[in-house]
């Protein structure tokens, strides 16, 4: 069947899937903002402005594998990141990513990041408002979604009638065609999970995928010395094994930069993704996804369980530690 979602991360975006039948109503979150495109009638124009580089210099909000990776010559050069966002909406609001404070829209944000972590890598903007199919470009790729597909709880994920935009995702996340790193969510329940009567569906539609990838926010990069917990809003794996075992979690040192919320740990993902691409220069993106997988840490977690932080903490010099990857 066909219903309306609501695509959000730090911000939120009413979405025809195709004719209207369900109203979908957004569950507070740590990060929401007004709605920025309601109904079939709204016109929101993609973007198609590249990013401009702001700076290689490494931030306080970064994990220190991000410099080791720079300084060993791998920044994401050969891949690209599409960031699937709002880049058409009024809606904006402040931050510093380290750079000075700055007034952006959500996807402006995301992509700021992502290109912050990986500054060689090809950004590409795709305005996630307008519905089409996202184009893959040549070579190696990596998808960020910061937002979710949300309606009444309680549809299997077959009775979805997703646009040409979602449709594509989820095909490229099936056949290992590209990375796709999606923000978990900042409801506090399981991937997946009912909150306020609703679900992401787009969540759901993805569990199972080669190359889905599960994105929870820890309140702070970990260490052995100084372990990590989750954030108090973020989304964690919960008992599906299928979740567990494709679930990653990252610092979001919202303290430093004044930005919160699991949208903003999933370009750190991308970012990695394209970085370790960068190295790797004939690894698939099944390949790539496995190789952040296989080299997650536990030790840097407090209380490490798989219900609650899947894989465990990404960590970017274990995974560029191995001479090649499989």
């Amino acid at each position: 069947m066909s219903v309306n979602s609501l695509k959000f991360g730090l911000a939120a975006a009413l979405a025809i899937l195709s004719a209207p039948i369900v109203s979908a109503q957004e569950a507070l979150s740590p990060d929401e903002m007004a709605a920025l495109c309601h109904g079939g009638g709204s016109i929101c124009v993609s973007a198609t402005t590249p990013v401009a580089r702001t700076t290689q210099a490494v931030q306080s909000w970064m994990s220190l594998d991000v410099g080791a990776a720079w300084a060993a010559g791998y920044k994401g050069k050969g891949v690209t990141i599409t960031i699937v966002d709002d880049f058409s909406s009024t809606s904006r609001f402040s931050g510093n990513f380290g750079i000075g404070v700055q007034t952006q829209r959500h996807g402006e944000w995301t992509r700021e990041e992502a290109s912050m972590i990986a500054p060689s890598a090809t950004i590409r903007s795709k305005d996630f408002s307008t519905g089409s199919a996202v184009p893959l470009a040549a070579g190696r790729n990596v998808l960020n979604l910061s937002y979710g597909m949300y309606t009444t709880a309680g549809y299997s994920v077959n009775q979805i009638g997703w646009a040409p935009e979602e449709a594509s995702i989820i095909s490229y996340a099936t056949r290992g065609s590209a990375v796709v790193s999606k923000a978990a969510g900042n409801d506090a329940v399981a991937v997946g999970g009912v909150t306020g009567g609703q679900q992401d569906y787009l969540d759901l539609a993805l569990i199972g995928k080669s190359t889905a990838i599960f994105v929870g926010a820890l309140s702070t990069n970990g260490t052995t010395a100084n372990k990590a917990q989750l954030a108090w809003y973020s989304d964690y794996a919960g008992s599906n094994p299928l979740v567990q075992s494709h679930f990653l979690v990252v610092g979001v040192e919202g303290d430093k930069t004044g930005l919160y919320g699991t949208s903003f740990a999933a370009p750190i993902i991308s970012g990695y993704a394209a970085i370790i691409g960068s190295k790797f220069t004939k690894a698939t993106p099944v390949q790539i996804t496995n190789d952040l997988f296989n080299t997650a840490r536990t030790d840097t977690l407090a209380n490490y369980d798989p219900s609650i932080y899947g894989k465990g903490e990404a960590s970017l010099s274990r995974a560029l530690a191995p001479v090649a990857i499989k």
